[in-house]
Order: structure tokens, then C-alpha cells, then sequence
């Protein structure tokens, strides 16, 4: 559909968990590439919280061709990622790119938005028992600490209640057993 800069904003804005805004507002100069592969080092629109945006090998590989496809080399401190005119994206132009694709491949009756993503990428992390803090540290934020943040980004999910479920086991075995950590100064 000729979506390039979308398709880019896209994908990073999968892997990095970053916010729309924080992904329509990327520069070259906040890109660095090292032993680890491409990064965006950022401070986020909404808390100007430091963060630091991943990307993966396949994300690497497309804004790569994205980059090459532009022309020209982009300046340092322009927004990186364009709309099919060639303008940086807007909240608006990137909603209604997004709109149009989506209806495109899921049909009209969706509506997941591209500020959903943060979400999904919450709830692998915590399905796949990540550190409260280093949760955090990706999304750049305190949802190790903020009830609130738990709520809007770690909805409840089989994955989530299972894990718990697993820990009810494991802390049950213990406690029959007599092993329960918490209570060892309890301990015969």
C-alpha cells in the first residue's frame, strides 16, 4: 500500500514498546548503532524519562531498506519516519495511515490501536516472568511501583494466573515441607 515510513514506525514501535509519539518523534541522531545492534536512546514525550528502544534483527533489516529507500541521507535532528508524502507524521496523519491500513488487513470492524502494542509486549514480558524492574526499564516508566500502570498495562490473563497459580504450588510444597523462606525463624 506504499506505507514505508508506517510499516517502520510500526515494528519499532513493536520491539522498542516505546508510545506512538515517542516512535512518530525518532531521529537519526537518537540512533546508535553498537555490539548489540540498532537502538534509540530517548527521553519519553509524556514523563521525559530516559529510555532505550531495542530493536530486533527483522526491525534492524526493514528501517535499514526504509533509510536506503528514503533517497537522501535524513538530518541528524529530523523526524525520521514519514508519511507517503514524505512529511513527518503527525498524530493525526500516522492515526489515519494506520486506520487505513488496518481496515485493509483486519477489516472495519477493528479497532486496536498502535498505542496497543505497549500492552501486548507488557503482557509477553510478564507471561515469559520478567523482572518487575526490568520491565520498567524498557517501558520506561514505573510500573514496578504504580498500581495504576499494573492496571492499564498488565491486564488480567491466563498466562499471568497461571504463573500464579504455579507459585500457589510451589509455595504450598514448601510450606507442607516446612521450607517456607519467610518463615524460617519459625522453623524447629
Amino acid at each position: 500500500m506504499g506505507y514505508h515510513g508506517l510499516a517502520a514506525l510500526l515494528a519499532i514501535a513493536w520491539d522498542t514498546q516505546l508510545a506512538p509519539i515517542d516512535c512518530r518523534r525518532l531521529t537519526p541522531s537518537q540512533m546508535a548503532r553498537n555490539g548489540r545492534g540498532v537502538t534509540f536512546a530517548v527521553g519519553r514525550a509524556k514523563t521525559g524519562a530516559a529510555a532505550l528502544g531495542t530493536l530486533s534483527m527483522r526491525t534492524q533489516r526493514l528501517l535499514a531498506a526504509y533509510i536506503d529507500g528514503l533517497g537522501a541521507e535524513p538530518l541528524p535532528d529530523a523526524p525520521l519516519l514519514r508519511n507517503r508524502s514524505q512529511a513527518a507524521y503527525s498524530k493525526e496523519t500516522l492515526n489515519k495511515d494506520f486506520a487505513k491500513v488496518r481496515a485493509a488487513v483486519f477489516g472495519t470492524a477493528e479497532s486496536r490501536k498502535i498505542m496497543d502494542m505497549r500492552r501486548s509486549g507488557a503482557v509477553e514480558a510478564m507471561a515469559g516472568q520478567v523482572d518487575d524492574a526490568a520491565l520498567a526499564a524498557k517501558m520506561a516508566n514505573t510500573i514496578d511501583q504504580s498500581r495504576e500502570l499494573q492496571r492499564t498495562y498488565l491486564p488480567v490473563d491466563h498466562a499471568s494466573v497461571a504463573r500464579a497459580d504455579e507459585a500457589r504450588l510451589r509455595g504450598r510444597a514448601r510450606l507442607r515441607a516446612g521450607t517456607n523462606p519467610a518463615k524460617k525463624s519459625e522453623l524447629p
